[in-house]
């Protein structure tokens, strides 16, 4: 026998380059910083079959059916009236309150509302209103000079397109003035009943900390969570996460302690009761 055969018997299995196994986690790390040409060399040889390319994330590794399934119980068994608390009577009051929302709180919203809506709460009322008494009344939201603006413009195209009525599509919704892919979405889940997920910075943290839906950005986690979401909370999953942030997961201090889903969850920081 020579040496280079004894070498050869002495070398761990796999280490000659033939069978070599391909970890998936390593490929994933590595693919951040390969080149375009030499990430496709690598998907056309089927190393990264099992590599989840950004934006089509789904749930943590750890969030099995089994955990989903448990972790959405959990929250609507805590959650009995999962309903947004915005105050509307109309898809076109709870439009206008949702215009109203961004950056703002809905308890403040509400406080405009009742006073807007006493006022107009339809498209030709508002619009007959006037950009300047939609302002005064809802001058203590933030942005109230952009959302009269958008408000008023958006009536007027509500009047003149939809014969003053809500469109029930995202696109017909999101080419009215003031409202984003968020504001659609709520519109769509919570007025029409779709099963749609609208994404807010509650939705983002509870998605993110639980594993259900991580993502770095808003579309990454509304994808992974429209894959995760089993059916039957589809039509309800917004406003469970939400006022689960809201509420329960909230920013700086978690309530882990007298979190209904705790058991389930992965957030690593989990808080201890006091």
């Amino acid at each position: 026998m020579t040496k280079c055969d004894s070498l050869a018997l002495e070398r761990p299995p796999g280490t000659d380059g033939s069978h070599k196994k391909i970890n998936p986690r390593m490929i994933q790390s590595t693919l951040v910083i390969l080149n375009a040409k030499q990430k496709s060399q690598l998907v056309l040889s089927g190393a990264a079959s099992n590599v989840k390319e950004p934006g089509s994330m789904g749930p943590h590794e750890h969030m099995t059916p089994y955990k989903i399934n448990r972790l959405y119980q959990g929250l609507a068994q805590s959650i009995t009236a999962p309903v947004t608390e915005l105050v509307y009577r109309s898809p076109f009051e709870l439009l206008i309150a949702v215009i109203l929302s961004a950056q703002a709180t809905d308890t403040s919203v509400n406080k405009a509302t009742q006073q807007l809506f006493a006022q107009g709460n339809t498209p030709e009322s508002l619009l007959a209103l006037g950009a300047d008494n939609v302002r005064r009344h809802i001058k203590q939201i933030g942005l109230f000079n952009t959302k009269a603006k958008n408000i008023i413009k958006t009536c007027r195209l509500l009047i003149s397109e939809h014969r003053s009525e809500v469109p029930s599509s995202r696109e017909e919704l999101e080419a009215l003035p003031g409202v984003g892919r968020k504001t659609a979405n709520v519109i769509l889940n919570t007025a029409f009943g779709q099963p749609t997920i609208a994404v807010d910075t509650h939705v983002f943290r509870v998605a993110n900390r639980t594993g259900l839906g991580p993502g770095k950005n808003v579309r990454e986690v509304e994808n992974a969570l429209l894959r995760a979401t089993p059916k039957r909370y589809m039509n309800t999953a917004h406003h469970l996460l939400i006022l689960h942030g809201r509420y329960t997961c909230i920013a700086r201090a978690p309530r882990c302690p007298k979190c209904t889903i705790r058991r389930y969850c992965e957030y690593i920081h989990k808080t201890n009761a006091k």
